[in-house]
């Protein structure tokens, strides 16, 4: 049975080792996935918004979750439990075909920024990473993405960030405007 929840912006959704109990489908909002290190500084390893979904590979596989999840603003959830998912998989051909192209999109990416960790040029990483955030957005519009996320997202410290940032506009490799990163 679907349930809609509430959560505040910085409520935590879920932990590391909690068990699975549903797969969350965003009514509207904004939540972020992270691990966190011993040092206590995150990794961002997803950022999840209106019609996506989260928490179905450790539901499916009876897995405790590996990651905290974080309401980055007031967000709705439908919980949907593993009995009406396993449902959903079997019914909506349409549903799970497009479950396999996202967990293949996040399989993808992990895959790539694991690459991109080793190597130890932060202008390589972050030319990656922003190619990749820029697949879904038009030529011409703005990456919404903090400074601060792409540190988290690359491994990268905020100055070290903000400095390549800065050099690779000045080099002519991506285009600012307003401060903001515009796809070319």
């Amino acid at each position: 049975m679907d349930k809609l929840v509430t959560y505040k912006k910085g409520a935590v959704i879920y932990e590391p080792g909690q068990a699975p109990r549903y797969v969350y489908f965003i009514k509207n909002g904004e939540v972020r996935m992270v691990t966190v290190n011993e040092d206590g500084k995150e990794f961002i390893q997803g950022v999840f918004r209106a019609k996506q979904y989260f928490g179905e590979p450790a539901l499916l596989l009876e897995r405790p979750y590996l990651a905290y999840t974080i309401a980055t603003r007031d967000t709705v959830l439908n919980l949907v439990n593993h009995e009406d998912f396993l449902k959903l998989l079997e019914t909506d051909r349409e549903f799970s075909m497009d479950m396999i192209r996202t967990l293949s999109n996040r399989l993808f990416y992990k895959s790539m920024m694991l690459e991109e960790l080793a190597n130890e040029q932060a202008e390589h990483r972050l030319l990656t990473l922003i190619g990749y955030l820029w697949r879904d957005i038009e030529k011409g519009q703005v990456l919404n993405v903090t400074r601060q996320a792409l540190a988290d997202m690359s491994g990268l410290r905020v100055e070290t960030v903000i400095r390549t940032i800065k050099k690779m506009a000045a080099a002519g490799e991506l285009k600012l405007e307003g401060g903001k990163i515009l796809k070319v």
